[in-house]
């Protein structure tokens, strides 16, 4: 492998696995489809422009942690990393941070191959003496990682909150499938969203401009290409609502009028005002985050918050076994 410029690896879905939990997904009672399917290429750049609305608080109020703290994480951290990064996107994240974590390996994951690839081509421009590896891959069921990937001094980058579209299981599952793929000196910096007020929440999946309208109806539009379904985005609308039980925001898909759609191997009938649950996003308090890192296996040194206490990032060492 050249250090000179990024490789990439590719772990493409197995069409028939795909097609099969989708299948899955639209036959059960409460319908659903997984998030991971909101991020095709189109879905990615929606997020990217969710990310600069106003409405949109996690993505400024991280920023603002790491400007504010990111000398004392990089204490934590230490240099010549091994820089996981989970749901890369377009690296911007993790790019802002190397001149404070000088990582020997910078390692972008993302569901949506090619969109990760063409945001290292562009990195690896700015920082030509890191070395980079893209990698095409669903995390959300397998961590499996390639030789590729360097096993010493693993920090898994988790930015985002996006710990929170999993279920508290399915992320202490996740967090320990994390864990089992570093040696004794791995660790974990992860972004969680905090508890908060219930209209802040909505507003924030729920913009003014329609944005995250459309990028959660766009998930539809990915099934077509992937399935063979015949959804029509016009029939669909998009409701996003903080359930404060659950603590967390749920995403759905709401049929407009009844209808039925088509996809290879199924056909399902909706009724005007039925849904397809596409997303979940939990909010934890900081106790609870800290406590979800420790079963999994990773000890919190370090955590820092915004002023008003919206979002936190914690730096997590693996714990010997």
């Amino acid at each position: 492998m050249s250090t000179s410029s990024p490789t990439e690896s590719h772990h493409p879905h197995a069409g028939a696995a795909v097609l099969a939990e989708l299948d899955a997904g639209l036959r059960a009672s409460h319908p659903c489809i997984s998030p991971k399917f909101l991020y095709d290429a189109l879905g990615s750049r929606l997020f990217e422009a969710i990310c600069e609305l106003p409405e949109y608080y996690p993505t400024r109020t991280e920023a603002s942690i790491f400007a504010r703290h990111g000398a004392a994480m990089a204490r934590e951290v230490g240099p010549g990393r091994t820089l996981i990064d989970l749901g890369a996107g377009n690296c911007a994240k993790a790019a802002s941070l190397f001149p404070l974590l000088h990582p020997a390996q910078y390692v972008a994951i993302d569901i949506s191959a090619d969109f990760v690839r063409e945001s290292l081509e562009r990195l690896h421009q700015r920082f030509p003496h890191i070395e980079m590896t893209a990698l095409g891959l669903d995390f959300s069921n397998a961590l499996d990682l390639p030789g590729v990937v360097r096993r010493e001094k693993r920090l898994f980058f988790y930015p985002g909150s996006s710990i929170g579209n999993f279920t508290p299981g399915q992320a202490g599952a996740f967090l320990r499938r994390a864990r089992a793929q570093c040696d004794d000196d791995g660790a974990l910096l992860i972004g969680i969203d905090l508890v908060k007020d219930s209209a802040t929440l909505d507003a924030a999946y729920d913009d003014a401009l329609g944005v995250t309208a459309a990028f959660n109806l766009n998930i539809l539009r990915h099934v077509n290409h992937l399935a063979g379904a015949d959804f029509d985005v016009r029939q669909w609308r998009h409701s996003g609502r903080y359930n404060a039980l659950e603590s967390r925001i749920e995403m759905h898909l709401e049929a407009r009028e009844d209808l039925t759609v088509n996809w290879r191997g199924g056909q399902r009938a909706f009724r005007a005002g039925a849904r397809i649950h596409t997303e979940n996003s939990y909010k934890y308090r900081q106790s609870a985050a800290v406590g979800l890192l420790e079963q999994a296996g990773f000890q919190a040194t370090g955590v820092w918050t915004d002023p008003a206490g919206w979002f936190a990032v914690i730096h997590a060492r693996a714990i010997a076994p």
